[in-house]
């Protein structure tokens, strides 16, 4: 392999390391995983993230108790742009936040994730992060739309938890049995 592929090579392999401490953030946050989120990011980092400032650590508890409010929530990640710059990559990845409440309201939010990585030894986490809120929205109703095919119930069981009994966790996933 020559030098420009064996370079292209690394770089590849950069992008995909940030890209899966991002996936493993959102996958934590949803799943209450707290270590799974903790591991995203280095020791010394600062989270900027609307009402909070301060450490991953701290900042891991306060996002525990904005999640708690909700029954479920989901982080949907979308584009995502990353500048290498070295040992450093300057990242910027939309976000797509749904919290649906007991009682209601319900809440979306968009937004970007503006991330300083930093790699040490063999490996990306979050050196700094500033969570920018572009809009939220309060969502009166959370349930399934008009037109949903004929198959489909609201009674249907679901197999979601928030914490590690939730079905992602399972080797190999195990399918409820057909009716």
């Amino acid at each position: 392999m020559d030098a420009a592929m064996e370079a292209r090579l690394a770089e590849l392999l950069d992008r995909d390391a940030i890209w899966q401490v991002m996936q493993r953030y959102a996958r934590g946050l949803d799943r209450l995983d707290n270590p799974l989120v903790r591991s995203c990011y280095w020791d010394d980092a600062i989270e900027d993230h609307g009402a909070f400032v301060g450490t991953p650590d701290d900042f891991i508890a306060w996002a525990d108790g904005t999640t708690l409010a909700f029954e479920t929530t989901s982080h949907g990640l979308m584009n995502h742009t990353c500048d290498l710059q070295g040992e450093d990559a300057y990242c910027e990845t939309y976000f797509v936040f749904l919290g649906k409440a007991a009682q209601g309201p319900h809440l979306m939010s968009n937004g970007r994730y503006v991330d300083h990585f930093r790699k040490r030894g063999a490996e990306w986490r979050i050196a700094n992060r500033v969570c920018v809120i572009d809009a939220q929205y309060e969502l009166a109703t959370f349930g399934p739309a008009a037109q949903m095919p004929p198959h489909y119930t609201e009674d249907e069981p679901s197999q979601a938890t928030r914490d590690r009994n939730d079905v992602s966790y399972h080797r190999p996933p195990v399918p409820r049995r057909p009716r």
